[in-house]
């Protein structure tokens, strides 16, 4: 069974599912961050792939992806970084990133070598729906690779209805239709939630853009199954010596 599957068939609430940069804040960073994060409890990983032009990502991801490029990160260096990674991360780990750089690197070569380390999911904001359906969703699901797409407070009911039915991991309700990292009016989230809650859709919902700690955190999860928090920990990442430390105060203090 694929973990995201098995994540959710074993735990159905509260689940923190954290994002980080490949290649921040050194190029080296990618698995002692992952193993960090695992280590101090959290129970998904989305991995950036760093992108010189992130439509959906605010300041400080973009800032990230920048010095991560600077370090010399590719999607070739990562899937060199995560060969093995198996054997020390157990949690589900998820791609994010754009339609552009994966193309460049072969659209199928990638499903297949993000497959082969492996990962388990693919998160591609700018792949529209008829392009999935009709070219890539056939590859994805070849390499059995679950893929996840967004929805925002301003979808409407019949296109959250059609981009369930076509997420094979979770639906990722994004907060609000602005970038990451901004604050958000948590009343008006937790009221577009419970509309999503209401539509008893088949896929799990995580909440992400604007969860930065336990009591955002928290909210979000009174009417979703979890939460994804980006912002908040590449902040918590920048001018720091110490990775694995910054890292398991940030999930400790959002947990306990």
């Amino acid at each position: 069974m694929n973990r995201i599957s098995d994540l959710f068939q074993r735990k159905k609430n509260n689940i923190l599912n954290v994002y980080c940069t490949a290649g921040y804040p050194q190029l080296n960073s990618t698995l002692p961050v992952m193993k960090a994060l695992q280590d101090s409890g959290v129970d998904m990983i989305e991995l950036g792939m760093p992108y010189s032009d992130p439509l959906a990502d605010g300041p400080v991801i973009q800032a990230s992806s920048s010095k991560a490029l600077a370090n010399g990160m590719t999607i070739a260096t990562l899937f060199e970084q995560l060969r093995g990674f198996r054997q020390q991360i157990h949690v589900p780990v998820i791609l994010m990133g754009y339609m552009n750089p994966v193309l460049q690197y072969g659209f199928e070569k990638f499903c297949q070598h993000a497959a082969d380390v492996p990962v388990d999911g693919l998160i591609l904001p700018d792949l529209p729906e008829y392009e999935y359906e009709n070219e890539y969703g056939a590859i994805i699901q070849r390499y059995g690779l679950k893929f996840i797409f967004l929805v925002t407070p301003e979808t409407s009911e019949e296109r959250i209805r059609r981009l369930d039915s076509l997420s094979t991991g979770f639906l990722y309700a994004v907060s609000s239709s602005s970038t990451t990292g901004k604050d958000k009016d948590m009343h008006a989230v937790n009221s577009y939630l419970q509309r999503l809650q209401d539509l008893q859709l088949k896929n799990p919902v995580l909440v992400g853009f604007g969860i930065k700690d336990k009591a955002t955190f928290r909210q979000a999860c009174e009417h979703a199954n979890g939460a994804i928090i980006g912002t908040a920990f590449i902040k918590a990442l920048e001018n720091t010596p110490d990775v694995e430390g910054a890292t398991k105060k940030f999930i400790t203090d959002i947990k306990n």
